[in-house]
C-alpha cells in the first residue's frame, strides 16, 4: 500500500457515527501546522478561507490549479490525511480532478451540487449523483481510495419547500452514496432535531459544519454525526480575534 492510499484509508476510518472526527478547514501551510501541533488527526482544506488567503471571491473565483498550488504546500508541510473542498469541481473532468489532488497530495475531496459556472444553480439529483461517481471511478482507477464527500446545498440555498426539505436532501444524497460516496454532507447549521433525522436517515456517515465557539462537539456526536468541519468559520475567528489584538496599536 502506498503512503497516500494509508492516508486515504486512515481518514476513512476515521468517520465513526457519534463519535466524529474533527476536521479543521484550513487553507495554508500556518493554519495547517497550528492544527496538526493542537492534536488533530486529518485536515481538511475550505475553498472559501483558500480564496480569502489570496485576496479572490469564494464560488470558483480562484482555478483549480491555484487551489492545488495550496493543498501541495500543506500537504508538504504536514504528515495527516488532508480532504480538499473543490467546490462544484471548477468545470474539470472527474480524472483531472482526481489525479490533480492525488498529485496535491490530498487523499479527500467535498463535491457540492452548486455549479458556479452556471449562475449558481443547483445540479438535478441524478446528475450530482453522476458525477460522484464520475469521480469514484477516476479514483478507483488509482491505487488510492480518494474519501468522496457529498455535499448538498438544498439546506444553504433554501431551495424548495422548507416541510420536505430533510426528505428531499436524503433522498438527493442517497443517490449520491449508491454512485460511490463514502460521507454525506447536508451543509447547513442545523438544529438537533434535523441532525438526528439526516444521520437516521441517510445510509452512510455523514459531515456536520460548526463554529468553533459556538458550537458542541458532545451534543453533535450524540446526533450521529462522523465528521465536523468549520466552513469559514475557524478562519474568521482568528480574524476577529487579530482585530482585537490589534485595535489598542491603532
Amino acid at each position: 500500500m502506498t503512503e497516500l492510499a494509508a492516508k486515504a484509508a486512515t481518514l476513512l476510518e476515521l468517520h465513526r457515527p457519534g463519535d466524529p472526527v474533527i476536521l479543521p478547514t484550513v487553507w495554508d501551510a500556518w493554519s495547517a501546522n497550528l492544527a496538526v501541533s493542537a492534536g488533530f488527526p486529518a485536515l481538511t482544506v475550505g475553498s472559501h478561507p483558500v480564496s480569502d488567503s489570496i485576496g479572490k471571491p469564494d464560488n470558483e473565483g480562484i482555478t483549480f490549479d491555484e487551489l492545488t498550488a495550496r493543498v501541495a504546500q500543506i500537504t508538504a508541510t504536514v504528515d495527516v490525511p488532508v480532504s480538499v473542498d473543490i467546490e462544484s469541481g471548477y468545470g474539470e473532468d472527474p480524472r483531472r480532478l482526481i489525479e490533480g489532488l492525488l498529485d496535491a497530495g490530498a487523499v479527500g475531496l467535498n463535491i457540492e451540487d452548486t455549479v458556479h459556472s452556471e449562475g449558481g444553480r443547483l445540479r438535478e439529483p441524478q446528475e450530482h449523483a453522476d458525477l460522484v461517481g464520475a469521480l469514484r471511478a477516476a479514483s478507483d482507477a488509482t491505487d488510492v481510495h480518494v474519501v468522496v464527500n457529498a455535499r448538498t446545498d438544498l439546506f444553504l440555498k433554501q431551495v424548495g419547500d422548507e416541510a420536505d426539505r430533510v426528505e428531499r436532501a436524503i433522498a438527493r444524497l442517497t443517490l449520491c452514496a449508491d454512485a460511490g460516496a463514502d460521507v454525506l454532507y447536508p451543509v447547513g447549521l442545523h438544529d438537533t432535531a434535523t441532525h438526528r433525522r439526516l444521520a437516521d436517515g441517510l445510509p452512510l456517515p455523514i459531515n456536520a459544519v460548526a463554529h468553533p465557539t459556538q458550537h458542541d462537539k458532545a451534543a453533535l456526536a450524540e446526533c450521529g454525526v462522523a465528521r465536523v468541519s468549520f466552513g469559514p468559520f475557524w478562519q474568521a475567528v482568528l480574524a476577529e480575534r487579530a482585530t482585537e489584538v490589534l485595535e489598542p496599536w491603532k
